[in-house]
């Protein structure tokens, strides 16, 4: 029985990986949880899954749910940042699932490691702000980082049995969002209903904006140069509308190893989880005979800046994707708030960008200190915005 603790659980991928989780009950065992603001989802995780204890980010909502499970259950509630670090460090949990959107998920990501605990890493930010970090602390630590992004999971499967030093590259797969086939001048006039409707996965709405405008694309590009330990020059993107090959690898005698399955998050999980053994997932099969046909292309770079600001700022390295990371996060807040057009994301980031002079090997507190800079650059170039 391996025992799992969920940081955020309440948000796409920990409600998928409670869905697996729930499915076999026989394998795993929920022993904590952490969420945001969806107090009435986690009430019924609670109850259904009896974690014994929950963090939540607001003392006032930890003091309703203590009220609503008094004499239901003995499950510890906890608040805001110590208790989240007290779930991630939680001492009875085998796995940590990453899942905390953004930038919230470094330091309890890393405070799990710290505990000695494997991750399964759903939060690409972990890695784009810290990868040196991360991956070094692991290491001291004999902690497995086990990929939950499809595209990684991909990689993480093809690489299974190889040698690294026969990579040629790896591909990451995009299914080119609700754009795809949008051209550059009619993204000037796309709204935000648009944007949040992808077309073939289902995710929370920061996510879908930025796959959307590919920066989820770049974002994981460099997540793979770290969780692969790959020169970010040995990472190409092809857009795949089907979202059946999930990724590729390359190697240098020229073959070719894809990972193809259904788009659902679902599989990704239940790997991470039970690596290196596979189950049953009570999901459909791909039928390749009624998909018929599978498409690739390059990416349009005019179309979807995005995806070469964040190999220039991979390539730079230091603390440049944590400035390319914060910018973004407060850029598609104000995108979600209307306050800004779609085409303005990159051109914001551009220029928070061009404004930070990069440390090139940073501490945890520097990547702390440039992340609150970003995000301060970020509102005040947004608050001095009239028009463009």
């Amino acid at each position: 029985m391996k025992k799992i603790t969920v940081l955020g659980s309440t948000g796409s991928i920990g409600v998928s990986a409670l869905d697996v989780i729930g499915n076999n009950p026989g394998r795993f065992q929920v022993v904590a949880l952490a969420a945001g603001k969806n107090i009435r989802l986690l009430k019924k995780q609670i109850e259904k899954f009896h974690p014994r204890i929950v963090a939540v980010s607001e003392y006032q909502d930890a003091d309703e749910l203590r009220k609503y499970l008094s004499g239901k259950n003995k499950t510890k509630i906890v608040s805001e940042n110590g208790g989240l670090n007290e779930v991630a460090a939680f001492a009875d949990a085998d796995i940590v699932i990453s899942a905390i959107s953004g930038a919230a998920g470094l330091i309890p990501t890393l405070t799990a490691i710290d505990a000695g605990k494997d991750i399964a890493l759903a939060n690409k930010e972990t890695m784009v702000m810290a990868g040196s970090i991360v991956t070094a602390e692991a290491k001291k630590r004999n902690v497995r980082i086990l990929p939950v992004d499809s595209e990684h999971s991909a990689i993480f499967q093809c690489l299974q049995g190889q040698h690294y030093n026969s990579i040629n590259k790896i591909v990451l797969t995009a299914s080119g969002g609700p754009f795809l086939n949008y051209k550059a001048k009619e993204l000037q006039t796309v709204t935000l209903c648009q944007a949040l409707k992808h077309p073939k996965w289902k995710m929370g709405k920061k996510i879908t904006i930025d796959s959307a405008s590919m920066m989820n694309k770049g974002l994981e590009v460099i997540e793979a140069k770290w969780l692969f330990n790959l020169d970010i020059n040995k990472i190409e993107v092809l857009i795949h509308p089907q979202s059946i090959v999930h990724s590729m690898v390359e190697f240098i005698d020229g073959s070719v190893l894809a990972q193809m399955g259904i788009p659902d998050m679902r599989n990704p999980i239940a790997y991470a989880l039970t690596y290196p053994e596979r189950i049953h997932n009570y999901l459909p099969y791909l039928n390749l005979a009624g998909v018929k046909k599978l498409e690739f292309c390059k990416p349009d770079l005019k179309k979807f800046p995005f995806l070469e600001i964040s190999y220039e700022a991979g390539i730079c390295g230091g603390t440049m994707p944590v400035v390319l990371n914060a910018a973004n996060e407060i850029a598609v807040g104000a995108f979600l708030k209307e306050k800004i057009k779609f085409v303005d994301l990159p051109r914001i980031v551009s220029r928070v960008l061009h404004a930070h002079n990069s440390i090139k090997e940073p501490s945890l507190n520097d990547i702390l200190q440039v992340d609150e800079w970003a995000r301060v650059q970020t509102e005040n170039l947004l608050e001095r915005i009239t028009s463009w």
